[in-house]
């Protein structure tokens, strides 16, 4: 298991940072959050030595949970009452 941060998520992927191990593009990786675990590739790895290390681009994969539905629905609110 590895800890990650998130970076940034879209409709169809994310983007995470903080991560000690390299993975290359293409490998599949699952991630878990508030119990609910999905499958994502890996689209893109931050080169070792410069700024993007440790981080990763994944796409989502087909027919799998949604991940950060209810972390976007409490962001939403936030942003509206901002």
């Amino acid at each position: 298991m590895q800890l990650a941060t998130v970076k940034n998520v879209t409709d169809d992927g994310v983007q995470l940072y903080g991560l000690r191990i390299a993975l290359k593009p293409g490998v599949v990786v699952d991630l878990q959050y508030n119990g609910i675990k999905a499958e994502f590739l890996v689209v893109w790895a931050g080169q070792h030595g410069t700024r993007k290390q440790g981080e990763l681009g994944l796409q989502t994969l087909p027919a799998q949970p949604l991940l950060w539905d209810s972390c976007l629905d409490r962001a939403c609110e936030f942003a509206g009452n901002g």
